[in-house]
């Protein structure tokens, strides 16, 4: 019995330091990028990038497939977020697409037909304004899109979870709320 606690132990022991090894491996010395190391023979710690590289992850590239496609989504994107007014044309498959994003973020608070009285609302949230007052009637279209991006009094920003283009098209969602509340019957012949 001795005798097999001791073939036990004996082969327990390398077995463990295995297991050292394997997490020296994974906690190895970390080395911050082109400092100085002997790490490789020009001293450096890292390898200097080829002429020409571009960085992958950072800017605005950085979603697109590590740059190769998307760019001209990107600039697209960007005249989007600097436009003053609707840089899209409003069309019906604006309009959808802006109704099925206001449906998500928007309706929830300031309801379907955009008179801010949503559900959260009702469950004792303060009431946002109405689409519907003359001030935000004539309020630009920029006004919108800037108060969904940064946010405004109590409503937190939803520049993370909705998209320049999706923003616009809200902007769109609700002038066209606004217009089915004040249309003139001359409008509807």
């Amino acid at each position: 019995m001795k005798r097999l606690a001791t073939i036990a132990l004996a082969l327990t022991i390398p077995i463990s330091a295995c297991e050292k090894l394997a997490r020296n491996m994974y906690d190895q010395q970390r080395y911050k990028p082109m400092r100085e190391s002997r790490l490789f023979p020009d001293g450096t710690s890292a390898r200097s990038p080829v002429p020409g590289t571009l960085a992958a992850a950072s800017g605005t590239l950085a979603g697109t497939s590590s740059g190769r496609h998307g760019a001209d989504n990107e600039l697209e994107r960007a005249k989007a977020q600097a436009a003053s007014t609707n840089p899209y044309p409003v069309t019906m498959a604006l309009l959808h697409r802006g109704q099925e994003r206001f449906n998500i973020y928007c309706a929830p608070c300031h309801s379907p037909v955009g008179d801010g009285d949503g559900m959260v609302a009702r469950r004792g949230f303060p009431h946002p304004p109405s689409y519907h007052d003359e001030r935000l009637r004539q309020a630009p279209d920029r006004h919108f899109y800037d108060v969904m991006t940064n946010g405004y009094g109590i409503m937190r920003p939803y520049a993370d979870r909705v998209s320049p283009e999706d923003r616009w098209a809200i902007v769109a969602y609700i002038r066209a709320l606004q217009l089915s509340q004040y249309a003139r019957i001359e409008d509807l012949k």
